[in-house]
């Protein structure tokens, strides 16, 4: 946004409660509020003035939820052992907490918005009627977002729509309701909406050094989850029914689609650059006029650096690791193929999940197969690091043939019941001999060989240069295997006798029967990098510890808003959105299921779907197959707040999310991690628990207000639990 500098004034700018006699009133040296408003760029500067109130969303308040467990929550004082220990008070709040208590700066903003909205009426600068209206229309909205902010925090607060009075007297004043607080919202932001959607009125575009500014995409945002949390559990005293917000939740949507052009991001990237359209989107630039980003609504914070702030320890010059993604965030991704891979867990600690053998999820494979989101949210063990790296697929086709030896004969140590057998690939230099020394660069393990049938290796890219795999069984070595560039045949010692073959064929065969699979039947190839692989096994280079604040804490690092690229001399990473149009349609999707049910399409301008449409939507940016029709409303329920939780991830809403929903109690009770030992090249995946937190009763399911605006204002009560 475009900044303009007042030289010749210095404008107050104290806590809505903390003054009462200093008001914008000449001082020495200043100039009168008249004398502003006489001036186009003065007036200009007092209107951008009003904005930077709204608290910025960062990736930390993860940490606040179920989504993530700090990294400094091994750090003596640090905000997170207060948090996760229930030791905070009104008075700490600020210290200890998200984002502090943007109750005073809240405030501030709406008192600087109600100062210009008043003196712009009488204001006799020469500006077009135009551009008057294009203030208005800002400082309306602007207004109407600082209300949002703090209600979503607070509940319901006082309403001043008016420059307070020198003499004005706060013993008097009182908090407005949840639902007269969001009725105020909205009527800021209808007021808004009939200035013209022209470029000197307010439009829905972004001009030059327009970034930042409110548009009408914003109000209608606003609108959307303002009435969307007003009809929320937490919230709801029958002022706004779901029906209602249906109804302008519709209307939102409509018109950023038709009249705005907003879409969601589906630009596909190459694999060098991210992993699909959902990761390239957030780390996009969204300060483009719009040209790429038709998604972004309003971002108001500015670009993060993951990779030093929440960023693993082979990052040099990182700082800490901040938000690590917990297994229960893991845990609520679908399969690839739209089924949930847990239902549920059978003990009370979650250590022992209820898998769905519809799903495909395999405990000892856990990260394939899963929705594309994943990969582009969270950094597990094996993950690909480089997308820049050459990427070798390496499949495993299973054959019915007994014309080979013998396992018993080849390798009599074995016996018959052999177990597992592991793929690895080494980058490796030196002679190929029967075996292979040092840290492979990937693994796949095949479970359950038994003797009698055989095992056919099929390559679906071949690894050129240095690189060679090798089949072993626990220490002892099956077959070492180099692709030959030169004539297109496979290297091979199979316990010192070469053996060759060609491109995609069978290249060695062992007998072996792999129990998990019909006869002839193929398992998905497995990518493997040329690249850095993720090891957060206990001793691999990016390891899980429990003392460390440069570790994961979980067994898993965040990946989302991270560009694989940055460093220190080239941060490139991304930014939190404060509202982006897949929210607008999930926040539709709530609404009509709650009111009309998942399946009944719902009508608004030239907008016609259903609930069920709305997520597919999202879901089909994503690559995740639909939600299938016919579902009942209390199961559209389930899978769409699941579906809210992965679309949404380290992106503030979930924190607030299982508060209006009021599952606090259930969600941040106590959260789980992954610990994973690596035995030659066996991985075995634990479940652990931390320790229960005590910050998910109903105490905290708002902010508490400044202990001083409460003692000093008898209208306005402490929120419940915070009378301390």
């Amino acid at each position: 946004m475009k900044k303009y500098k007042i030289f010749t004034v210095l404008f107050a700018t104290f806590l809505l409660f903390s003054c009462n006699d200093k008001l914008d009133l000449l001082t020495d040296g200043r100039i009168s509020m008249d004398q502003v408003f006489n001036d186009y760029n003065r007036t200009r500067g007092y209107l951008n003035s009003c904005y930077g109130f709204c608290p910025a969303p960062y990736m930390d308040r993860a940490s606040f939820s179920d989504e993530a467990q700090d990294a400094d929550d091994v750090t003596p004082g640090s905000r997170y052992i207060n948090w996760y220990g229930g030791s905070i008070t009104t008075l700490s709040y600020p210290t200890y907490s998200a984002d502090g208590s943007p109750w005073g700066s809240l405030y501030t903003g709406i008192r600087k918005c109600n100062v210009f909205l008043e003196s712009i009426k009488t204001a006799t600068v020469y500006a077009t009627d135009a551009e008057k209206g294009q203030w208005t229309a800002q400082a309306l909205t602007l207004r109407a977002l600082y209300y949002l902010q703090l209600i979503k925090r607070y509940g319901g607060v006082p309403i001043f729509d008016k420059p307070l009075a020198i003499n004005h007297d706060f013993s008097k004043d009182k908090r407005a309701s949840f639902a007269e607080v969001v009725k105020f919202i909205l009527a800021d932001c209808d007021l808004a909406l009939t200035y013209p959607a022209t470029q000197d009125g307010f439009s829905w575009n972004i001009y030059d050094n327009q970034f930042g500014y409110m548009s009408r995409a914003v109000a209608y945002a606003i609108k959307s989850q303002a009435v969307t949390y007003a009809a929320s559990p937490l919230w709801t005293d029958g002022t706004y029914t779901w029906a209602m917000a249906t109804a302008i939740n519709a209307e939102a949507l409509s018109q950023c689609i038709t009249n705005g052009g907003y879409k969601l991001f589906d630009v596909v990237p190459a694999s060098n650059i991210a992993q699909n359209p959902y990761a390239l989107y957030f780390i996009t630039s969204s300060n483009d006029q719009r040209a790429v980003d038709k998604e972004t609504i309003y971002q108001c914070g500015g670009q993060m650096a993951i990779w030093q702030y929440a960023g693993m320890p082979t990052n040099p010059s990182m700082s800490r690791t901040g938000p690590c993604p917990t297994q229960d965030l893991v845990d609520s991704y679908e399969m690839a193929n739209g089924e949930a891979p847990i239902t549920g867990y059978s003990d009370a600690s979650k250590l022992v999940p209820v898998v769905n053998s519809a799903s495909g999820y395999d405990p000892s494979n856990p990260y394939a197969g899963r929705d594309p989101r994943f990969y582009a949210s969270v950094y597990y063990n094996g993950a690909v690091r480089f997308l820049d790296q050459p990427l070798i697929t390496a499949g495993m086709k299973f054959t019915a043939t007994n014309s080979f030896t013998a396992i018993s004969t080849l390798c009599p140590s074995w016996g018959n019941a052999i177990g597992n057998l592991t793929l690895s690939l080494y980058k490796f230099n030196g002679t190929y001999t029967s075996s292979v020394s040092g840290t492979p660069i990937a693994t796949n393990t095949f479970v359950n060989f038994a003797d009698g049938a055989s095992l056919a290796l099929i390559f679906d890219a071949q690894p050129g240069g240095d690189y060679v795999w090798e089949l072993s069984h626990g220490t002892e070595t099956v077959g070492v295997w180099k692709w030959n560039e030169t004539n297109g045949t496979s290297q091979s010692y199979l316990n010192g006798s070469g053996v060759s073959g060609n491109y995609r064929s069978s290249i060695a065969y062992l007998p072996g029967v792999y129990t998990l699979l019909a006869t002839g039947s193929s398992q998905t190839p497995v990518g493997i990098s040329d690249g850095k692989i993720v090891e957060t096994y206990v001793g691999g280079a990016e390891e899980i510890s429990d003392i460390s604040r440069i570790n994961t804490r979980t067994g898993y690092y965040q990946r989302k808003f991270n560009n694989y690229k940055s460093t220190l001399s080239n941060s490139a990473d991304g930014a939190v959105r404060l509202f982006r149009l897949a929210e607008l349609y999930l926040n539709f999707a709530e609404s009509a299921n709650q009111s009309a049910g998942p399946d009944v399409a719902i009508s608004s301008s030239s907008l016609t779907l259903s609930a069920r449409d709305a997520v597919n939507a999202v879901r089909a940016r994503a690559g995740m197959p639909a939600f299938p029709a016919g579902m009942a409303k209390d199961a559209f329920e389930t899978k769409y707040r699941n579906e809210r939780r992965i679309e949404l991830a380290f992106e503030e809403h979930r924190f607030f999310d299982v508060r209006r929903w009021k599952i606090l109690d259930q969600t941040d009770k106590f959260v789980t991690g992954m610990r994973i030992t690596k035995t030659g090249a066996n991985l075995t995946y634990n479940r652990f628990k931390f320790a229960d937190r005590n910050c998910s009763s109903s105490k905290w399911l708002m902010y508490p207000i400044d202990q001083a605006e409460v003692d000093k204002v008898a209208g306005i009560t402490q929120n419940p639990g915070w009378l301390d």
